[in-house]
């Protein structure tokens, strides 16, 4: 095997490790499990999944939105006194409530066996929100960030999608991170509004 098709697929077994969101696993026992075993919980529970039409070519609308939602660059937070410091940064730094702090083009990667398509996963997300959750269950971390996706399709078309964040955080059994999940589809809403997205009904 040539060493750029060597590359090529070491490419793509990354890609797929961190995209299919596939999940196991292993914990104590849990008030939340649907089905549970020794040493292993399972929740079950419906996500809503949110699909834009973006009215703007993939291109234009990518570096809209990145322009809006910054990457997270630890750096601009080393040296601040207190919590309440990195709330004050934070705000400057996300002027529309969210970061950016992972992404992932499969565009050159799938592109090797002829795909034309083209899709980019964001991970976005706010630390400061996510604080609010995790001391209650840090394995709220499994959907902070939010993850999302702009794509164009086989036809061209070009999608901006989301799962709806209240449904991700409705099943861990405590009512305060259910209702951060709420603010966050508020965040979530604003934020479309701010990049002239339409707002799904069921986010409002």
């Amino acid at each position: 095997m040539r060493n750029g098709e060597r590359s090529a697929r070491r490419s793509l077994v990354a890609l797929l490790a961190i995209g299919l969101g596939v999940v196991g696993a292993r914990c104590g026992g849990s008030a939340n499990a649907g089905s549970s075993g020794a040493g292993y919980a399972e929740v079950r529970h419906r996500v809503t999944r949110q699909v834009i039409d973006v009215n703007a070519s993939y291109d234009d609308f990518r570096a809209r939105y990145e322009q809006a939602v910054p990457t997270f660059a630890p750096d601009k937070l080393a040296g601040l006194a207190d919590w309440n410091a990195v709330g004050a940064r934070t705000a400057e730094l996300a002027p529309h409530g969210f970061l950016i702090y992972g992404k992932v083009d499969a565009s050159p990667v799938m592109k090797l066996n002829g795909h034309t398509e083209r899709a980019v996963t964001y991970l976005m997300g706010n630390h400061m929100v996510a604080e609010t959750m995790y001391g209650k269950d840090p394995g709220v971390m499994l959907y902070a960030p939010l993850r999302t996706v702009l794509y164009a399709d086989g036809t061209s078309k070009v999608h901006f999608a989301v799962d709806k964040p209240s449904t991700r955080f409705a099943r861990f059994g405590n009512d305060d991170i259910a209702a951060t999940g709420r603010k966050l589809d508020e965040k979530l809403a604003k934020l479309l509004r701010d990049l002239d997205l339409p707002v799904p009904a069921a986010l409002s």
